[in-house]
């Protein structure tokens, strides 16, 4: 198993996704865009906080993590400009991949100064992080990754050779040729004499040509050079003119330069038909140089494979979750600085009497909407035997979906190891949260509203378990109220059966003063009136569990649509 910042080396973990009618219920969608304007990490951030288990180790590995991320702003700054470089390094490496395998050696020697960046970003991470006080398991065992990463590719020697063959390339200015001729002084083959580290000088070939054979001496016996030579350009040096001078040459092979960005030196030998005084072209140079420098050559080609797996794919697989990390850090941040509060979660076992206690926590899509974090209404709410399912009651507009929304953020966002908006959170991680809100008016034609209602809900129940979160948004409530209630009381039976945590926000307060009787029929479950508190009329945003107010259904109803007296006569 490959290493992550996600969750605990060898621990075998089930997931299961959340849809993205759920995380937009939850408002989830909108967190995520002011915690980047970026779509693309928008997207991998939704990705991640969707992912949920029951499984505690995943949460507290990932929060300690985040935690660590958060409390060092200079080792996450570090962080992020090495993995920019990473990630334009591989993009560099992707882009370019078949260019190399098709242009060979001459675009290999370039690709050394890309080797070497990303060599020093593994150094700079290694020394970044061994230099960081870390505590969080996750990026200690980071740690630990790139230092054996390091260890086992052996940078330190790559470094060196890398150095020394920088060098030797660095020291070619001239490649000198033989040229085998035939009886018509046609070449017909060439071969490498020497690597040189000076350029040749100008000098006269042509009269040096002609002294060397028709002088008595001047045709050397043997092959053997005796280190004697002069040089002259055929044309100026200007590659293009040497390349067009070279190509036009019937008995020669052309010296050219590639289209190619590299500019890749190319040489080449004429073959053709019997009688034509030119031949079909080979490429020559670069062979003659590849196999002078075979070991070189293929040494680089296997480094160049090896290290960009190891520092490129390897460690840039990584960049999502650490930028994960680090946006929701950065928005904490900010946010904090603003006067919004956040706290780490505890993570508490399945089996806890009370499996979640909330202090002073809001909606925090609702928050970073509002420019005075004064005007947020902090709640505090517990799941326990005694209150499993909450039937959530109060005046229309006061606040009853704010609520149910922001316990689904809790959860989500704990479980992603993020800060949550709260004084204090602790909890037993969620297999998977259900929410039934108010569907589309498109998805109902076939069904009506509520077949459609009741299709759905049989859908979530049977897939929710005892560690799951259900989120109920006026369920039931597009039917006439006794049918309504009928149905929505059966439901919530149902749910204590199973111990499902829920909150059920609702206009039915008849169904709310049902809670005693329904858990004392149930066991091991209870459910509770849950009420949004009303001052002297006003709304509080404030909840408590306490008997519903008593405020009638159709009055709710009247005020939702505008049709109270008041409100049809003053025209409101």
């Amino acid at each position: 198993m490959r290493f992550s910042l996600m969750q605990p080396a060898e621990a075998e973990i089930e997931y299961r996704s959340l849809p993205d009618s759920v995380m937009h219920d939850l408002g989830l969608d909108s967190i995520c865009a002011c915690v980047t304007a970026d779509a693309k990490e928008q997207k991998l951030i939704l990705r991640t906080l969707s992912q949920m288990t029951a499984d505690p180790r995943a949460a507290a590995y990932r929060q300690k993590v985040f935690a660590d991320i958060l409390r060092l702003p200079d080792f996450r700054e570090r962080m992020t400009a090495l993995f920019d470089r990473i990630g334009f390094i591989r993009d560099f490496d992707s882009n370019h991949r078949s260019r190399d395998e098709a242009i060979g050696l001459w675009h290999l020697m370039h690709r050394l100064d890309e080797l070497d960046q990303y060599i020093q970003c593994i150094e700079e991470m290694r020394d970044c992080l061994a230099g960081t006080d870390l505590q969080s398991e996750g990026l200690k065992a980071f740690a630990e990754y790139v230092e054996s990463l390091w260890q086992d590719a052996a940078f330190d020697a790559m470094k060196q050779d890398i150095a020394a063959l920088k060098q030797q390339t660095a020291d070619i200015k001239s490649v000198t040729l033989g040229i085998n001729v035939n009886e018509r002084f046609e070449a017909i083959s060439m071969g490498l004499i020497s690597i040189n580290n000076k350029y040749f000088k100008k000098s006269g070939i042509v009269r040096n040509f002609a002294n060397a054979i028709t002088a008595g001496n001047g045709i050397q016996d043997g092959t053997d050079w005796n280190g004697d030579m002069h040089y002259h350009p055929l044309v100026r040096e200007n590659a293009g003119e040497v390349a067009a001078f070279l190509e036009k040459q019937a008995s020669f092979g052309s010296i050219g330069m590639s289209a190619h960005a590299d500019a890749a030196t190319r040489a080449t030998i004429v073959s053709t038909a019997e009688g034509d005084s030119s031949r079909g072209t080979t490429f020559y140079l670069e062979g003659v140089i590849n196999k002078m420098l075979d070991a070189i050559v293929r040494r680089l080609r296997e480094t160049l494979t090896k290290y960009a797996n190891i520092a490129i794919v390897d460690l840039s697989r990584l960049l999502p979750e650490f930028l994960y990390y680090i946006r929701f850090a950065e928005f904490i941040e900010a946010r904090r600085a603003e006067g919004l509060t956040f706290c780490e979660a505890e993570v508490l076992p399945q089996d806890a009497a009370c499996s979640m206690e909330a202090a002073d926590f809001y909606n925090l899509r609702l928050a970073v909407n509002k420019t005075d974090p004064a005007e947020i209404v902090c709640n505090d709410l517990v799941f326990d035997p005694q209150h499993t399912v909450y039937i959530l009651t109060g005046a229309n507009r006061g606040g009853k979906t704010t609520v149910t929304q922001a316990i689904g953020q809790l959860f989500v966002l704990a479980q992603g190891g993020i800060f949550v908006p709260a004084a204090k959170f602790a909890y037993a991680p969620a297999d998977c949260i259900c929410t039934h809100f108010p569907a589309d008016e498109e998805k109902t034609m076939d069904l009506g509203r509520l077949g459609e209602e009741c299709v759905r809900f049989r859908e979530m129940y049977a897939g929710c378990t005892a560690s799951s979160l259900m989120l109920l948004n006026e369920t039931f409530s597009t039917t006439s109220f006794e049918e309504g209630f009928y149905i929505a009381r059966d439901s919530v039976r149902a749910l204590l059966k199973k111990r499902v945590r829920t909150v059920y926000n609702t206009h039915m307060h008849k169904l709310a003063a049902e809670a005693p009787a329904m858990t004392a029929e149930a066991e091991g479950a209870g459910a509770a009136s849950l009420t949004v508190q009303s001052e002297n009329g006003a709304r509080s945003f404030k909840i408590a569990v306490a008997p519903p107010e008593g405020m009638s259904y159709a009055r709710d109803i009247a005020e939702k649509y505008g049709v109270t007296y008041e409100m049809l006569v003053s025209g409101s």
